[in-house]
């Protein structure tokens, strides 16, 4: 399979390159040359099998030109480690816990299969990772790449502006994870990481990589809980809606990837807090970057979407197509602590602040068509992973799992910096 850059069809390559490399040299995202479409039958049967037998069967067809079925099952069964249960919330509602792994985010999904496949791919030691994060993905991956052999990682993240849990889960760990705190704010650190990948110099002594979604290798296995949620979906008459609380919208382009393999998906919602550039996209504005601003859903806080290229890609290049798949919405931090409460007191659910943005999402959609749709939110990360928002918010204790919990107690160890491209070079050669 080849992999073309978003920015230059013709400029195309291997996997390996492909994930070692990260980013296309134009500054373009990789995309598979190829989408393998299942035939109908296959979806009516997916009810039948098991997380990791999706997985053997959707990675397979998506990779075998490059790896052997051996190389598809280890990557299958160290990804698909722990499971995504889809939780009724409320009539024809509901929630997709992709929380229950090591970091207890959703990302742990890709982190996993990263780690793994980059092991498998590298034919020499002294591969440097460089990860931007605005909350979920830095630890994630730290987790995910904790004492991988001859590989060493470089996170970036904003000041003050990641939850403390979600900081200690990447500063803590020692051995092969270095953890910078950047002045500034996400799309800071997103930017320092891309002018680290385009410095030739740097490339020539370094060998960088990255573990963000714009590397295929953490974007692409993101489709396996579509698949699985809706094996997992009661089977009525119905439409059927995801809602997808987004930031650089890696998430909801790998459900997009599913959708074009065949999976009977009807409409995306792409939920936002205030960072709204690809809903103002969507509802008819021109794309147009603009600073982040700081919400209690911090891992959302990105004005300056990568993935938002995958996305036109997905629909080649056809902005009113995708516009008639995906719908765009956002909220406020009021509007989702209300949501939060309201879902709380009438069902008993504890939402996180991003799985509360995409629940009013899906909420307002199925409003229009009350009786269509099933819809199903994604819950990106533990509750508790936000503690003293959701505690404040709810007026009430939360019992952090016992994994969360260990996390705290470990001592920071972590750089500061300006956000100053030379002096993060001057970091990395050092």
């Amino acid at each position: 399979m080849k992999y073309y850059s978003t920015n230059n069809p013709n400029h195309k390559v291997g996997l390996k390159e492909a994930v070692i490399k990260g980013l296309a040299p134009d500054q373009g995202l990789y995309m598979p040359e190829k989408i393998p479409v299942f035939p109908e039958e296959f979806y009516t049967t997916l009810h039948t099998l098991t997380f990791k037998k999706i997985g053997y069967k959707v990675i397979g067809a998506l990779f075998s030109e490059d790896l052997s079925p051996e190389q598809i099952k280890t990557l299958v069964d160290h990804t698909l480690d722990f499971d995504a249960p889809l939780v009724p919330v409320e009539k024809d509602v509901f929630a997709l816990e992709l929380f229950h792994g090591p970091t207890l985010a959703f990302k742990d999904f890709g982190a996993r299969f990263c780690s793994k496949l980059m092991s498998m791919l590298q034919d020499k030691h002294g591969i440097k990772v460089l990860v931007a994060t605005s909350g979920d993905t830095g630890s994630a991956v730290a987790n995910g790449f904790l004492g991988v052999e001859g590989v060493e990682v470089v996170i970036l993240y904003p000041s003050g502006k990641v939850s403390e849990l979600q900081e200690k889960q990447f500063t803590t760990l020692g051995e092969n994870i270095q953890a910078i705190e950047i002045n500034g704010v996400f799309d800071d650190c997103q930017k320092l990481v891309k002018e680290a990948f385009l410095d030739p110099e740097l490339n020539s002594k370094l060998l960088l990589t990255s573990a963000n979604s714009i590397n295929i290798a953490r974007w692409i296995p993101q489709c396996l809980y579509y698949f699985y949620a809706y094996s997992r979906l009661p089977k009525v008459n119905k439409k059927l809606a995801f809602a997808v609380p987004s930031g650089n919208f890696g998430n909801l382009a790998a459900g997009i990837l599913a959708e074009r393999m065949g999976l009977p998906i009807d409409m995306f919602i792409a939920a936002t807090n205030v960072n709204k550039v690809v809903p103002d996209f969507l509802n008819g504005s021109a794309f147009l970057a603009k600073p982040s601003k700081q919400t209690i859903s911090n891992s959302m806080d990105v004005g300056n979407p990568s993935n938002f290229f995958r996305l036109l890609a997905l629909f080649g290049g056809d902005e009113e197509k995708l516009k008639e798949k995906v719908k765009g919405c956002y909220y406020s931090d009021e509007s989702t602590k209300d949501a939060m409460i309201a879902v709380k007191k009438e069902t008993g659910y504890t939402m996180d602040p991003h799985g509360a943005v995409a629940y009013l999402g899906l909420k307002a959609f199925m409003e229009e068509d009350p009786s269509a749709y099933q819809g199903i939110f994604l819950e990106t990360a533990h509750p508790g992973k936000f503690r003293s928002t959701v505690e404040e918010v709810l007026g009430e204790k939360l019992v952090l799992p016992e994994r969360l919990a260990a996390f705290m107690q470990g001592n920071k160890q972590v750089d500061t910096m300006e956000n100053d491209y030379l002096q993060f070079r001057e970091y990395l050669l050092k």
